[in-house]
């Protein structure tokens, strides 16, 4: 740990960054005038911390002058210039650098105010301040009195520590130097000796080197939870295994209770060499409180964090739970970017959009390679050092970037994260100008329309239908057009070519309008749900629900000459869908896109979260399977054969057959259709029958989950069922109502 101010970093290193108190664009400022107040050159602000709850204590720190008690009410700030804006001068001017001829950006002055029997209040001098700090500065125990002390009666003994209680003391030359005290004892277990009475200081031990830092205990409380885990979804569970759980946790409390291991701490020391300060808690807790406290310093954390926990208040309070686990699950270099890097990952779609119109006959896959290249962490490094990001970077000052690597990839997630404040603040054209300045020429076409083409092509009147259905006309209609061609029409001279190229454009459109949409309404989700709440809704599953809705299958541009519906694959439903945003968001911009998504997609995840549809049937099986592991042993994980192959090699049926934990063994098949299931003990067969393996293995996977009880599946469904009772009966009404009158129009045609 960093255990002073002294800065252990190299020559190199020391001259960059904000962590050595250099900051970009910043110039030395006049020295003040030290005779006088400069009254004409500082603008004064007051200092304040709500709610106050763990700066006011019943022992602040008071100063008696001309028979008034004056109390510490906070500090003074005296700036240079105003502070319009306060925000971005204190974060970037916070600590300026000193010499003969500048002067600091700020001024610091407590203030011990007096209120007045008008309401007004009354600010002691700092030349009584000083003169009080001096006459303060004086030992704790004088060894001369000593033996006097001693034979205090008990009630003057009482009286004199309670008038410490809560004082700051220091011994110039120890580490630490300076100590609050808790409690002071004079108990003498030598009579023959006379000690030094006994400064109890109550303290907190960092968490690095409690418990719950040691590497040992990490290590068991693993293998205690993850065999905890197990068991819990065991179906039965072995008397060994009960006893290998409580030897477990019996290790884990013989660590807790170690005095070495304790995070409380009680510390004794002899006060010997002490001398009082006069200020109490109060003004060191106000004074070494970091904007972001103590999960987050920003500069040197570790002799702050102990000075803090040695100085201030004994038992800070808080209110809100989320600030003990806000970066609980983050570490190291990922505490630098929190959830901004996850919006700005969604780069793709900068990137994607002048890719598309800068390579015109490119196809997806030739599309995808670049995209993937500009977009990966060693490019976003360079455009990072191109902008000089690492010159405004705030983090801890410790060893987490000392390694030239680490720097470089936690430059590229500030980029990201630039990226993602910008689309925030500007919106996608701010975000698209930066980027697209970085790598880039602007290549601006003419807007014109192609609507007077829909007199001459019965393609383009058709569409017309599909434009007053969904309440859009396009100015160029020919874009519409694309979006519905399939590649197997080919070239031809209206829509210029087919709709591959658009389903990469409008992929990464629909991620980040998702992604935009789950980042604002979903603040304290961590990344891994938001990605999980993104891929129910932007998958082929729902795309393709979506299109068959919306009746694209009717518009999509074949090259069949019968003119006939066509049946069309998931897939190719998705891809239509993905099209069609892409030329949506050419033809409009990306509001129409939110608008669409609006009303087509995000009313379904309120669905998706109480059906746990989150992810394909295969992902949810496979989660399952694993919590039913052995530990110590490799998980088992359930396996797909191809049984059979029926078919010509257009049109093929395969049957799939999912095994879990044994070898298929002789069971009579049921037959159900397109489905078969075998289920014998913790052995799982299901069958399932489509013309295309993903599709068999989806639906053998749909079945296991369906017909196999799983513990961990059975216990998320129990939970959903209690939390959202009334909502899965209104949801489960509503679809009835649909399945009814479905029926209904059905008998009617």
């Amino acid at each position: 740990m960093n255990d002073g101010p002294l800065c252990k970093c190299s020559a190199k290193a020391r001259r960059t960054g904000i962590r050595h108190s250099i900051y970009p664009g910043e110039e030395s400022i006049k020295a003040c005038r030290p005779m006088t107040n400069n009254a004409g050159r500082l603008f004064h602000y007051r200092i304040t911390v709500s709610p106050p709850t763990n700066f006011l204590t019943d022992r602040p720190t008071v100063i008696e002058y001309d028979d008034h008690e004056y109390i510490f009410e906070g500090f003074s700030l005296f700036s240079h210039t105003p502070l319009t804006n306060f925000i971005l001068p204190s974060l970037m001017n916070y600590i300026g650098s000193e010499s003969d001829t500048s002067c600091p950006k700020f001024h610091f002055m407590p203030r011990f105010v007096r209120f007045l029997p008008d309401g007004g209040k009354e600010v002691l001098s700092m030349h009584q301040v000083l003169l009080y700090l001096l006459r303060s500065n004086k030992p704790l125990v004088p060894e001369e009195e000593i033996a006097n002390m001693l034979q205090w009666e008990e009630l003057d003994w009482q009286k004199y520590a309670e008038e410490c209680k809560g004082m700051i003391v220091t011994n110039p030359g120890m580490k630490p130097s300076s100590v609050r005290i808790d409690q002071l004892d004079r108990e003498q277990f030598n009579p023959d000796v006379i000690t030094f009475p006994i400064i109890v200081h109550f303290g907190i031990r960092p968490a690095q080197l409690s418990y719950a830092g040691d590497p040992q205990y990490q290590k068991l409380w693993k293998s205690y939870v993850k065999l905890r885990h197990l068991l819990a979804n065991s179906p039965k569970v072995k008397q060994v295994d009960k006893q290998k759980l409580t030897q477990r946790e019996e290790a884990l409390q013989k660590i807790r209770q170690k005095n070495t291991m304790r995070r409380e701490v009680t510390v004794e020391l002899s006060s010997q060499g002490f001398w009082k300060t006069g200020v109490r808690s109060d003004v060191c807790q106000l004074a070494m409180t970091h904007p972001s406290h103590h999960l987050n310093f920003g500069m040197n954390p570790d002799h702050a964090r102990n000075s803090l926990s040695n100085c201030g208040i004994r038992q800070p309070k808080y209110g809100d739970r989320k600030v003990h686990h806000m970066y609980m699950r983050k570490k190291g270099i990922n505490t630098l970017i929190n959830i901004m890097s996850r919006l700005g990952q969604d780069d793709p779609s900068p990137s994607s959009v002048h890719l598309y119109y800068l390579f015109p006959n490119l196809e997806e896959g030739g599309l995808a390679t670049y995209r993937t290249a500009i977009v990966q962490n060693q490019h976003l490094a360079m455009l990072a050092k191109k902008l000089e990001l690492d010159r405004f970077m705030l983090y801890a000052h410790g060893p987490d970037l000392c390694r030239e690597s680490d720097l470089r990839h936690a430059m590229a997630n500030c980029f990201e994260a630039l990226i993602g404040a910008v689309y925030l603040e500007g919106g996608l054209e701010e975000a698209k100008h930066l980027f697209g300045r970085l790598l880039f020429n602007s290549e601006v076409q003419e807007p014109n329309t192609d609507r007077q083409l829909i007199e001459t092509s019965p393609v383009l009147q058709k569409l017309t239908d599909f434009e007053n259905a969904i309440g859009v006309l396009f100015t160029h209609v020919r874009l519409l057009a694309r979006a519905f061609t399939l590649r197997t029409v080919g070239f031809n001279h209206l829509t210029l070519g087919h709709n591959q190229r658009m389903e990469f454009l409008g992929d990464s459109i629909m991620q980040l309008v998702a992604t935009e949409y789950l980042f604002i309404h979903f603040p304290d989700h961590h990344e891994g749900h938001l990605t999980l709440l993104r891929s129910s809704l932007v998958n082929n599953r729902t795309q393709a629900k979506v299109a068959e809705e919306l009746g694209m299958q009717e518009y999509a541009i074949t090259n069949d000459k019968t003119k006939r519906p066509v049946a069309l694959r998931t897939k190719t439903l998705a891809d239509l869908l993905e099209s069609f945003i892409a030329a949506l968001y050419i033809d409009k911009d990306l509001e129409y896109v939110h608008t669409f998504m609006n009303v087509c997609f995000f009313p379904r995840l309120k669905e998706f979260i109480l059906n746990q549809d989150w992810n394909d049937p295969k992902s949810q099986l496979q989660q399952c399977c694993l919590t039913l592991r052995t530990e110590g042993k490799e998980p088992d994980i359930p396996l797909y054969k191809t049984l059979q192959t029926v078919g010509p090699s257009h049109a093929r049926t395969y049957t799939v057959a999912v095994y879990f934990k044994g070898e298929r063994i002789g069971c009579e098949s049921i037959d159900m259709c397109n489905y078969d299931h075998y289920i014998v003990g913790c052995f799982i067969k299901c069958l399932s029958s489509y013309n295309s393996i993903q599709q068999a293995e989806m639906g053998a996977a749909m079945d296991a989950l369906e017909k196999y009880n799983f513990p961990q599946m059975a216990h998320q469904k129990r939970f959903i069922e209690r939390k959202y009772r009334q909502e899965l009966k209104e949801m489960r009404r509503e679809r009835e109502l649909q399945e009814k009158e479905s029926d209904e129009t059905e008998d009617r045609k």
